[in-house]
């Protein structure tokens, strides 16, 4: 699979975030789980996952990335208190040769953001300059510092982990 070009059209850059959604329903249909597209514009919500009596058993936020030095995807201060029972985030990486999902619930995806970025405002930066507060976050494989909830290697029991959705690890 080529990689994508960094210095991509504002088009294809539009065309990511629906292809991580579209690669989660298929990945959904797979496992044998009933999902859909929630409503266009809902706040928190990218994907519905049903029961088998169709009640609402997951609800997921996708969020794709297709390159990056870091590994990490595009998080923002809100999502530090985006935390529900049932919410899970689906991290898509279309840059790895086959593409990967780490399925991760909420309320680990608040806590780990929040302390990364606690740390993060709290270390140096070039030159010794003090880092200036925003609304980017990132969520990282693994931080260059340390993190306590998002330890070495954190998100590898999440990796295509989707049993979560079905309440069953």
């Amino acid at each position: 699979m080529p990689k994508p070009k960094k210095d991509r059209s504002r088009l294809e850059r539009s065309l990511v975030g629906p292809a991580g959604e579209h690669y989660v329903l298929f990945r959904l249909h797979m496992e044998g789980m009933l999902a859909a597209l929630a409503p266009t514009n809902a706040p928190s919500v990218d994907i519905l996952v049903l029961n088998e009596d169709e009640t609402i058993a997951a609800t997921i936020q996708v969020k794709t990335r297709t390159y990056g030095s870091d590994g990490g995807w595009h998080m923002k201060a809100k999502h530090e208190s985006l935390v529900r029972p049932g919410l899970f985030y689906a991290f898509v990486d279309l840059e790895a040769e086959s593409p990967t999902t780490v399925v991760v619930p909420s309320k680990l995806v608040a806590k780990v953001i929040k302390e990364a970025h606690s740390v993060w405002l709290n270390t140096p930066g070039k030159n010794g300059k003090q880092h200036q507060d925003g609304e980017m976050r990132r969520i990282l494989p693994a931080y260059g510092y340390p993190v306590s909830s998002a330890p070495a290697g954190w998100m590898e029991q999440y990796k295509d982990n989707w049993s979560l959705l079905r309440g069953k690890p």
